[in-house]
């Protein structure tokens, strides 16, 4: 029996392999900040997770020697399994990983193809695109653009090449954008001055060393869904528990 929310990731071809899976909370950078501080920024750590990660097969290396042509890159690969995944198809310093499934979404459901969120790579950037894969028929590939000419860049063996991430089609263009003064909400614009109030009492009371704010080290009320009166939002998340693909 068909599931509407089911998101499926066809096999191509009876021996590849893809290494497909959501995506880790952590980032190396992240782990090294002063007390992993930067695990405390609640959007960051979210948009971490908000989508699947396809990993590389071995390792890869590529050099620009800084032209506009496809033969203007080199491009090293070890592993097997990683031969013919990364090629130079269209030149001006952009390399193309290519992987062995066809996705389909539910009916509406657009695949957001980006580089993994919050992942920094020296000398070469993700490219995005969005794919209709409710109905298209053909798969798709992951670019990447170098930025630094006559440089190695490496990727590791199993490290993120790309992020899926799911996104209802139409969803921003329906939305009605407009400008208006705050002091028209008047219940949210005194939970705002509250809010502020709070937080520039806070961050005086953090440079002075007074012992309740260093001991607190930082506010917690989005991070815990709490507005400035201690309500809780029902439905605020702190971590998102995706699901892995499995074998039918």
């Amino acid at each position: 029996m068909s599931n509407e929310n089911e998101f499926i990731a066809y096999n191509i071809y009876p021996n590849a392999v893809t290494r497909l899976e959501p995506s880790p909370i952590a980032r190396e950078w992240m782990d090294n900040t002063d007390f992993r501080f930067a695990y405390r920024c609640l959007p960051m750590v979210l948009a971490n997770q908000s989508g699947w990660i396809l990993r590389t097969l071995g390792d890869i290396r590529v050099y620009w020697f800084g032209g506009d042509k496809k033969t203007d890159i080199k491009i090293e690969i070890d592993g097997e399994q990683a031969a013919n995944s990364v090629q130079s198809i269209f030149g001006s310093g952009v390399i193309t990983f290519t992987f062995p499934v066809l996705f389909r979404t539910p009916k509406g459901i657009n695949l957001w193809v980006k580089g993994p969120s919050n992942w920094v790579k020296d000398g070469i950037h993700p490219l995005e695109g969005i794919v209709e894969t409710d109905w298209s028929i053909s798969t798709f590939t992951m670019n990447w653009k170098l930025t630094r000419v006559g440089q190695w860049i490496h990727f590791k063996d199993g490290e993120p090449c790309c992020m899926l991430v799911p996104i209802p089609r139409t969803l921003a263009e329906n939305l009605e954008p407009r400008f208006e003064s705050l002091e028209n909400n008047q219940p949210l614009s005194e939970e705002y001055n509250c809010w502020q109030l709070g937080r520039g009492e806070f961050l005086k009371d953090l440079e002075a060393r007074k012992p309740d704010a260093v001991q607190s080290g930082w506010q917690k009320d989005y991070f815990q869904g709490r507005n400035t009166s201690g309500e809780k939002f029902q439905e605020h998340q702190t971590k998102l528990a995706l699901r892995p693909f499995t074998d039918k």
